[in-house]
Formats: structure tokens, C-alpha cells, sequence
């Protein structure tokens, strides 16, 4: 693999973990201030970057060894209005700025399945920063978010509200790759996978 895109690789991989760990903080924060829903939203989001994040490691392949990883982080652990901003500010960054300029440098360098990585996790960005805007709006008002439950496709990150899409918009997986996020009490904390089953 080209190193630059390999750099790059490792960098999303960075960014990605980190966002994972962030939003899951996050998503306690929200559910301490009584808002199952924007927990449920982070909770979800977080398992999202977690795709994000083990697709871009898969790409790496056989590039071992230690490496210095620069990323870009959004740090702070304030109150959900707060966190939520966060959100949107990590959500945008990676839509504007760093996956289209990593896609270029894979592009050039002909590097096919980092392209692919960095194109299912730029299109996934997008749904979370709406979700994300959406979330702030109500938090600010006071209010949770009203929310359904919230599908998240295994292979590629996609999220959405309501019923998994078959097949996934972005990466053609089938129904049955959809994890479900549902905030209601007795249905949060079910880590089970797949089509129908509650997380």
C-alpha cells in the first residue's frame, strides 16, 4: 500500500476510535440527565464509528509495526447541548475536510478498498451530523429527542430511524445486517445483533 494512504488509513482509524469511546461518554452523560433518546442516538452512532473504525484497520492489512497516529479529536465532556456540538463539529470536520481529501489521495494512488472505506464512512457522516442537529435542538429546548429506534448497518456504518432498509443505500448489505438501537426500558442494554433484536 502506498505509505500516504496507509498514513491516512491510520489516522480515519484513530479519529474513528476515538469517536466511538467519545460518544458512548456522552451517551451516559445524556442518560444521567434523563434523555434516553440522545443516549440511545450516541449509543448508536458510537457503534457506527466502530464500523467506521474496523473497516479502515481491515484495509491496513499486513501494514504492521508502531506508528505515531495523528488525529483530529473533539474533546470536552459538558452537558448534552454542549456534547451534542461536539458531535456536529467531529461530524463535520470528517465530512469536509478529511475523508474527501483522504479519498483523493486513494483515488490518485489507486488504492480501491480504501476508497471503499473512506466512502461508506464520509456517507455515514452525513446522516450522523443531522441526527446530531436534530438532537441539539431539543436538547437546548430542554427536551429529549423523539426518537424511533435506530438501525445501524454492521458492514458499513449507515444509521438510520425507523425500519433497516433492505438492502443498505450505501454498501448493499441485506436487512439481517442491521444492529437495532432501542431506548425503551428493558430493551437499552441488549447487545444482540441482526434483524429485529434490541441494543
Amino acid at each position: 500500500m502506498h505509505p500516504m494512504t496507509a498514513g491516512n488509513l491510520r489516522s480515519a482509524f484513530g479519529g474513528e476510535c476515538m469517536a466511538h469511546m467519545r460518544y458512548n461518554h456522552w451517551a451516559s452523560v445524556a442518560r444521567r440527565e434523563d434523555l434516553p433518546e440522545i443516549a440511545q442516538l450516541f449509543r448508536a452512532i458510537a457503534a457506527a464509528e466502530q464500523v467506521h473504525a474496523t473497516n479502515h484497520f481491515r484495509q491496513l492489512g499486513e501494514e504492521a509495526g508502531d506508528f505515531l497516529v495523528p488525529s483530529m479529536a473533539v474533546f470536552g465532556l459538558g452537558r448534552t447541548p454542549q456534547n451534542l456540538q461536539g458531535g456536529i463539529d467531529g461530524e463535520t470536520y470528517e465530512i469536509t475536510e478529511m475523508y474527501p481529501a483522504f479519498l483523493q489521495v486513494a483515488e490518485s494512488q489507486g488504492e480501491a478498498g480504501a476508497v471503499r472505506s473512506f466512502m461508506w464512512a464520509l456517507s455515514a457522516e452525513k446522516t450522523h451530523a443531522v441526527f446530531f442537529q436534530r438532537a441539539r435542538k431539543s436538547a437546548e429546548a430542554g427536551q429529549d429527542l423523539n426518537l424511533g429506534p435506530v438501525q445501524v448497518c454492521t458492514v458499513c456504518g449507515y444509521t438510520v430511524e425507523g425500519d433497516a432498509p433492505d438492502p443498505c443505500p450505501i454498501c448493499d448489505a441485506a436487512r439481517d445486517k442491521f444492529k437495532t438501537f432501542d431506548w425503551r426500558p428493558g430493551l437499552e442494554d441488549r447487545p444482540e445483533a441482526g434483524r429485529g433484536n434490541r441494543a
